[in-house]
């Protein structure tokens, strides 16, 4: 699966599953859909398109999911893609991840 493939899918669960799930207390969990590690530090799907992804900075793992145990179709192998500054964000804020800055996806940390 190439990572632009694998980006998409995962920011396709993520806008099908959300960012929690339900849980048995009323509660709610954080879904692992979408997770993306750089730097020590865990990043989420934006979903925002107005930004610019800038120079390479590295490589970012892609974190294995499956919200669903027993649906084989839906768990995300663990990956890793390229990770490029945003400009005018701090990267311990937002990174944009994906094969070319031209097709990255804005990330920003989780909290």
């Amino acid at each position: 699966m190439t990572r632009a493939r694998l980006v998409m899918t995962v920011a396709v669960l993520v806008a099908a599953a959300g960012c929690t799930a339900d849980t048995t207390d009323g509660g709610s969990a954080a879904s692992c859909a979408g997770v993306v590690s750089f730097e020590g530090r865990r990043y989420l799907p934006s979903g925002r398109t107005d930004f610019t992804a800038g120079e390479r900075l590295g490589t970012a793992t892609v974190a294995a999911c499956d919200d669903t145990p027993g649906d084989d179709e839906v768990a995300v192998p663990e990956d890793t893609t390229a990770a490029y500054a945003v400009e005018g964000r701090d990267r311990a804020e937002a990174v944009a991840v994906g094969d070319t800055p031209a097709e990255a996806r804005l990330m920003e940390v989780q909290r």
